[in-house]
Formats: C-alpha cells, sequence, structure tokens
C-alpha cells in the first residue's frame, strides 16, 4: 500500500557504517533508508554548518519551526546561523518515529546552552516531506525547552561533530 505508515518506537538512532548524505537517500522509504535518512540529518545538525545542513533541503523548502515560518534555504542558513551563536555547545540525537513512501516523523531531543550558562534539554517532533532527489521541502517542528543543570547533561559526546555509533540515541523522556 502506498502510502501505508509503518511505526517503529524501538528502532536504533545508528546509521550504517557508509554514513550516507541526506541527500543520497531518496524516497519511496524503506525501514533501512528512513533510519539512515534520519541518522544522516541528524549528524548534518550536529556539525553546526548552516551551509552544510542548508543543502538537505530544497530551494523553496518550507519550515515551520516552534512559531517561525521559514522559506528556502537562505533564510534556513539565516535561521540556524543565529540558532547556533545561541544555542552552545549543541548536541542533537533525532530517533525515527514512523515513515511512508516520502514522509518522515522523528523525535528528537538536544542539548545546549545560553551564554549565560543555563543548560536546557529541547523535546520534540518533526515532520518531513521529501522530494524525488531526496531533498526536504516541507519541515514543522514542534519543540519544548526545560531548563536543566549541567550534571543533568545525558549528550557528553565531542562537539560539534557526530554521536557516536555506539552511543544509545534518545534516552528516556525524564
Amino acid at each position: 500500500m502506498k502510502n501505508k505508515a509503518t511505526f517503529s518506537p524501538a528502532v536504533p538512532s545508528v546509521s550504517p557504517p557508509n554514513k550516507p548524505s541526506p541527500t543520497s537517500i531518496r524516497p519511496p522509504f524503506t525501514l533501512e533508508s528512513a533510519i539512515a535518512k534520519v541518522r544522516a540529518a541528524e549528524d548534518a545538525w550536529n556539525s553546526r554548518d548552516p551551509h552544510r545542513v542548508s543543502l538537505a533541503y530544497s530551494e523553496d523548502s518550507q519550515w515551520r519551526n516552534r512559531s517561525q515560518f521559514i522559506r528556502g534555504r537562505e533564510q534556513i542558513r539565516e535561521f540556524l546561523t543565529g540558532k547556533w551563536e545561541k544555542e552552545l555547545d549543541y548536541r542533537l540525537t533525532k530517533s525515527l518515529w514512523s515513515f511512508t513512501e516520502n514522509r518522515i516523523a522523528v523525535r528528537f531531543q538536544y542539548e545546549y546552552h545560553h551564554a549565560e550558562g543555563q543548560w536546557f534539554r529541547a523535546y520534540g517532533n518533526e515532520l518531513w516531506e521529501f522530494d524525488d532527489e531526496g531533498l526536504m521541502r516541507r519541515r514543522e517542528a514542534s519543540i519544548n525547552d526545560v531548563a536543566i543543570e549541567e550534571e543533568q547533561r545525558k549528550f557528553h559526546w565531542s562537539a560539534p561533530g557526530p554521536r557516536p555509533q555506539d552511543d544509545a540515541g534518545i534516552p528516556d523522556v525524564a
């Protein structure tokens, strides 16, 4: 069935050893390619390189990020530049929630601190839609931030850079 959704709550957040780029993975998605797409996106975001990240999105990509509406690669780059100027020591982990032929839903957590030193953990969900070339043409993100103490952090790998392959990914919600 073309649009049958697949639910996968226990899918590990690890990619195959060859580490494909986000755009080399194209619809229609399988469980394996959807997992790889999520990990490739996570790795790109953990680079904190707005240009690199923006190349995974179509030229006219449409975003809703919290209450902001963003359109196109240039606005994506501007948004990410500002984000990572404020969200310091950013570390992200994503997990596949479900997928269809050209759509993927993920849940994610990331940690960061502001210049004043206050740490946060963000919890969120994203809905992604891809074109035939594997570029994301639509992204909707709902995100909630929770203030945490530094000793409550769960993500400690060297950053910027990818989450280690042996890291379990998203921990329990609490």
